[in-house]
């Protein structure tokens, strides 16, 4: 009866159809079309729109979309308020695909918008719209601010760091090098180092050849014996290349010898084996595990310990942590081993770039602290729909 009785007021005071607007959706890849409509006063959960598509202006048109007209509203898209103005005054629909086939960039597409009060629906004017590739996606503008922020502090801290030396903390393990390659020199026995078990796409293993530079070059200063036994053949080209520019920065070039990197095996066990073998056979005065371990990690540590090394592991492998604690003198845990490189060389841009990591750390907390006391707040005072433009700035679009 309700339907009915709409759809004859209807007909005695002869419609008005909303008129859509179409247009290319802006920050996307050109394949979608933005229509967007004003409310009409006869909305109700009987009335329903109906949004048709075709690629000619004659058609034939395929209804792409139906819903009720009390949904669909501006306010239901989830999009930054920089881009898109939150309401309901106006509904909208994107629309993807025509006839099961997405929309292509460049090419001109037809829409008609009817609207169905029970009795079959009645359609408006044609619009037309050419979906495009753009440039730059406007929903992520405020990542685009984040990243020339932290780019300005990374630059700042870099500049005070070419000035005067920054503060770091004491990183016992870090302190102990030093100490550890001394007395490899003094006893004339040799210095082992691990690079883990990952290949160099990992930033554990990076971090672990970057560490090995200020090794080998403090061990060509003090004529110390570095063996590095590997379990993949690309990491230890590279560090093949960072031993030896390490050695011509020492001025040792003579001292450098090919052999200092050299290849077990790729299989676990069988590697943890053979240099478990050779820390026996030639008991190092220092033994360094960097990088990312599984199982080996206490099987190689322990060897290490019985013959009374100075063993500093440093990994991010949480669940090996406590292994390399119990069994290693002293242990870097997780991010420790990222700072390594810029404590032990002390390079501006390494200082400066670790100096600016933890601002952006500091800024990332105080931003959660503040989002979560602004939801809590507006959910309180009954303004949660203000916070939404706060909250927008956080959020991460697609």
């Amino acid at each position: 009866m309700t339907i009915l009785i709409l759809f004859l007021t209807a007909l005695a005071s002869g419609v008005e159809l909303p008129v859509p607007s179409a247009s290319d959706l802006p920050g996307d890849d050109g394949k979608a079309v933005l229509l967007v409509w004003p409310s009409m006063p006869y909305e109700a959960p009987e009335v329903f729109y109906m949004v048709q598509a075709s690629d000619s202006p004659e058609g034939p048109f395929e209804e792409v979309t139906r819903f009720p007209s009390t949904t669909g509203y501006r306010e239901e898209r989830k999009a930054p308020f920089w881009t898109w103005r939150r309401g309901r005054d106006e509904h909208f629909f994107i629309v993807r695909t025509v006839g099961g086939k997405p929309l292509e960039s460049g090419r001109e597409y037809y829409f008609r918008l009817g609207v169905d009060f029970g009795g079959g629906p009645e359609f408006g004017p044609v619009a037309s719209a050419v979906p495009e590739a753009n440039w730059f996606d406007p929903t992520k503008l405020n990542n685009f601010v984040f990243m020339l922020l932290f780019a300005g502090v990374v630059l700042w801290f870099i500049g005070r760091a070419r000035k005067k030396e920054l503060f770091l903390r004491k990183i016992p393990g870090l302190n102990a090098v030093e100490e550890a390659i001394g007395r490899a020199t003094e006893m004339g026995r040799p210095i082992y180092y691990l690079t883990g078990r990952l290949g160099m796409s990992s930033v554990s293993t990076i971090a672990a050849t970057i560490v090995l530079r200020n090794i080998a070059k403090r061990a060509a200063e003090y004529d110390a014996q570095l063996r590095v036994p590997h379990t993949d053949p690309i990491v230890m080209a590279v560090c093949r290349e960072v031993v030896k520019g390490a050695y011509l920065e020492a001025g040792r070039p003579d001292a450098y010898r090919e052999d200092i990197n050299f290849y077990v095996t790729d299989d676990q066990f069988s590697y943890t084996m053979a240099v478990d073998g050779m820390i026996v056979r030639e008991r190092p005065a220092a033994v360094f595990f960097m990088g990312y371990y599984y199982a080996e990690s206490l099987l190689l540590a322990e060897v290490g310990a019985s013959v009374e090394a100075i063993q500093i592991a440093g990994t991010d492998a949480e669940h090996q942590l406590p292994f390399f604690v119990t069994a290693c003198d002293y242990t870097l845990i997780g991010e420790e081993l990222y700072a390594a490189s810029a404590y032990l060389s002390r390079e501006p841009v390494l200082v400066g770039t670790l100096r600016a990591q933890d601002v952006g750390k500091l800024l990332l907390a105080a931003f959660l602290i503040l989002g979560t006391i602004a939801v809590t707040v507006g959910a309180w005072m009954g303004i949660e729909h203000k916070i939404k433009y706060f909250l927008d700035i956080l959020r991460e679009f697609s």
